[in-house]
């Protein structure tokens, strides 16, 4: 098989997308193999004989190339066509998009291969998420009655279920690994700093210069002032992802998705968990709705207890005998209102940009509050609120949305740029989950920010639910406990938000993403069909019982008689 395919095309216009998956029918059509979507628009991509000539008449010709057996040659003025500047998950995607789209790519880290989420973060977690999901099963003795089981006491090895965790992050950092050097990509080991436009420092004085650069450095634990971390007691989701050892009582600081997730491992594993919470409620990035259905679930029932609405103004690592101790003030008025003496404290407060020392001062580039400022498309600003040519950043270092998923999403938008291609990617249409038991996964916008959307513009908005309670799947599971929720458009069938909670949420939200991905209506997705019985008849249900007003016209439901 040919290893690449040279297309001339004509400059950024909606018919030169990817070019390396295409089949050349009998009628002169240019149709693609497979699509990638990585934002809100659905473009149907084919090349006319008829209106070719016209095409490059009116814009200037443009060679694009694309290799899958090497890395794509250098322009003679640089060493590289891009540069990206961190090897996580980001890092990865975008290194890959760039091969697959020629271009000669180095990508540059200064500590291992895969980044936070995959060291650090979302792989060894839910390594731990699975052992405790196991655990909670077993430990659930009218769970299994109700299956006919019978299982004698459930235990665990704690440095086995460590292990598990280390293993897999070391696999899959080897994985991302290989797939880089197979393709070409030059790994460059050091800690990048860019010195000015289109050149790049790595390790003690070796200099690269590049034509197009990605800053995707990632981010690091946050540590609020006046907690002091000494990695044993008092720790971070980086130490916490070693299990070192399970405390009896341990405290958590903050309930977004990594206290959430945590509380989910170490109540499993025997351990008493405290949350504490500076906002007045927990899990106050989740749609209000699915929170207090969450908290029913995941807190109430299991030994956690919690403090909201206060701050750990002190937090105080144990030693010679004395536990961890936690100063709590009121969130509003900074007076003290208690004090916790508990066994361990895992800070949990989110994480903070990791963009010190890249030299950002040589390219006029100021951050804020650590991150590095850019537009929609992800181009870097300066301090003068100018565009710094042919510098971009992704992931968690911009802000926009740390996940992992983004960085990557951000990562292949960024390169169909710098291939000649505009692109703009819709946050709104990237899903999160938290991998707790049951998950909660969500895309798009809780139900206050629609309504405050919908104020503002003028329009109105409707929800519609189900219930995993009415799931065959989920009752065979026995696990009907759960809820999907869709906020939308009645009048156009815009869908604006989904939220789910309940058995494999986090893999039943990507229909709903693809959905707004592609820009589908309500009335065009509700004649999908699904298999039966599976959960994804959960999101079948929630898409039917919608109501769309019936002037809205359906490009499927005028084919099918109802």
């Amino acid at each position: 098989m040919q290893s690449s395919i040279s297309l001339s095309l004509s400059s950024p216009s909606p018919t030169a997308r990817s070019h390396a998956r295409y089949v050349v029918a009998s009628n002169c059509s240019l149709v693609p193999r497979s699509l990638r979507f990585c934002g809100l628009r659905r473009e149907v991509y084919s090349l006319q004989s008829s209106n070719s000539s016209r095409l490059a008449a009116a814009r200037p010709s443009h060679k694009v190339t694309a290799s899958f057996s090497s890395n794509g040659a250098p322009s003679t003025e640089f060493d590289y066509d891009l540069v990206i500047i961190g090897a996580g998950v980001g890092g990865h995607g975008a290194a890959l998009h760039a091969v697959e789209k020629g271009l000669k790519t180095a990508i540059i880290e200064g500590d291992v291969i895969g980044g936070t989420c995959v060291n650090r973060g979302c792989v060894p977690s839910k390594a731990l998420l699975a052992v405790s999901g196991r655990m909670r099963e077993l430990q659930n003795e009218h769970h299994m009655k109700a299956f006919g089981l019978q299982v004698a006491a459930a235990g665990y090895d704690r440095q086995a279920v460590a292990d598990h965790a280390s293993n897999l992050a070391s696999k899959i950092r080897s994985n991302l690994t290989n797939s880089l050097k197979a393709l070409g990509v030059d790994i460059l080991t050091g800690v990048g700093t860019i010195l000015g436009p289109h050149k790049v420092k790595y390790g003690t004085d070796n200099v690269i210069t590049a034509k197009d650069i990605i800053i995707a450095t990632g981010s690091v634990p946050m540590v609020p002032k006046g907690i002091e971390v000494d990695g044993k007691t008092v720790i971070t989701s980086d130490h916490a992802l070693k299990l070192e050892f399970v405390p009896d009582w341990i405290a958590i600081v903050g309930s977004g998705y990594i206290g959430l997730e945590f509380s989910d491992v170490y109540t499993a594993l025997g351990s008493e968990v405290t949350f504490v919470e500076a906002l007045d409620q927990l899990m106050p990035g989740f749609d209000p709705e699915i929170g207090k259905l969450a908290q029913r679930v995941l807190i109430n029932p299991r030994k956690i207890d919690y403090h909201t609405g206060v701050f750990a103004s002190k937090i105080t690592p144990a030693k010679d005998g004395k536990p961890v101790t936690i100063e709590l003030v009121d969130a509003k008025t900074k007076e003290l209102k208690d004090t916790l003496e508990v066994d361990a404290a895992l800070i949990a407060t989110g994480r903070a940009p990791h963009t010190k020392g890249l030299g950002l001062e040589n390219i006029n580039v100021e951050t804020q509050r650590g991150f590095v400022p850019v537009d929609e498309r992800m181009r870097v600003i300066d301090e003068n609120g100018k565009l710094v040519p042919h510098l971009y950043c992704i992931g968690d270092a911009n802000g926009k949305m740390m996940l992992a998923h983004a960085a990557s999403a951000q990562g292949i938008s960024v390169v169909e740029q710098v291939s000649g291609k505009d692109h703009v990617l819709n946050h709104l249409s990237i899903p999160a989950a938290c991998f707790t038991h049951p998950e909660i996964s969500f895309v798009g916008l809780t139900e206050p920010q629609a309504r405050e959307k919908a104020e503002k513009e003028g329009f109105e908005i409707s929800v519609a639910k189900t219930s995993f309670k009415a799931n065959t799947k989920a009752l065979a599971e026995n696990e009907g406990e759960g809820l999907a929720k869709l906020i939308y458009r009645p009048d156009t069938g815009e869908i604006l938000g989904v939220h789910i909670f309940g058995l494999h949420a986090a893999d039943l939200i990507h229909e709903a993403s693809n959905a707004i991905a592609m820009g589908s209506r309500i009335q065009d997705i509700k004649y999908a069909v699904h298999a039966h019985p599976t959960l994804s008849e959960v999101l079948d249900e929630l898409f039917k019982s919608a109501k769309v007003k019936p002037n809205v016209s359906s490009p499927v439901g005028e084919a099918v008689a109802v």
